[in-house]
């Protein structure tokens, strides 16, 4: 069984997916920069300042504010997805300790993720302003495992997007795909599990 699991949030916790895309169309329009929602889906799961890079904004510290507050015009597309609030609610309540790693700012969780009252029950976390280095890169996972005191072998992470399982395998972690957020299998074949639904979390505390 696995002691200890940490989780991502967007797509994972959080079902954030239009409230992040229909910002950054947004966003990006009153930049003069048009896009179909479609063609803006590989932002979902890395920070927000390297999704500006990738699509080639120069003005950086001037747009990804902009995003940051714009998302919030959409809060009320965003929800926990159904079950989960009690499945860490029981994963609290059977000591099983658990941690977030996300791409998202200290002020972005904060502003996103902390209304849904659900932060009580997390140990450590790990946001993309606390290392140099972000998803698919090991390091918030390993940093997460730092302060939560435990190893990787113990350790499972949950996520929805393929930078999450580069992120687990690079550090050593196994790796239980969000089906929930992900909506798809394939390019995730090396994930150790996946999640149908989230009931299936249980699942991972009772394997030997």
């Amino acid at each position: 069984m696995y002691k200890y699991i940490i989780f991502d949030v967007d797509g994972t916790i959080l079902d954030t997916e239009k409230a992040v895309l229909k910002s950054l169309q947004k966003v990006l329009k009153e930049e003069n920069l048009y896009y179909e929602l479609e063609n803006l889906k590989f932002a979902l799961g890395i920070p927000g300042k390297e999704t500006l890079k990738k699509i080639g904004i120069t003005d950086i510290d001037r747009v990804h504010p902009k995003w940051s507050k714009t998302v919030l015009d959409f809060s009320n597309e965003v929800i926990v997805f159904e079950n989960l609030k009690e499945i860490i609610i029981r994963l609290f309540e059977m000591s099983i300790t658990t941690g977030i790693v996300t791409s998202k700012t200290k002020q972005e969780l904060i502003d996103e993720f902390d209304p849904f009252e659900l932060g009580t029950y997390f140990k450590a976390v790990v946001c993309a302003d606390d290392t140099i280095k972000h998803k698919p890169d090991p390091d918030p996972l390993l940093l997460c495992l730092e302060k939560l005191n435990v190893s990787n072998q113990e350790t499972v992470y949950i996520g929805d997007s393929i930078y999450d399982m580069q992120c687990a395998h690079s550090a050593g972690v196994k790796f239980a795909l969000a089906l929930w957020g992900a909506k798809k299998t394939e390019g995730f074949e090396e994930a150790d599990y996946v999640l149908r639904k989230p009931e299936d979390i249980l699942s991972l505390i009772t394997i030997d």
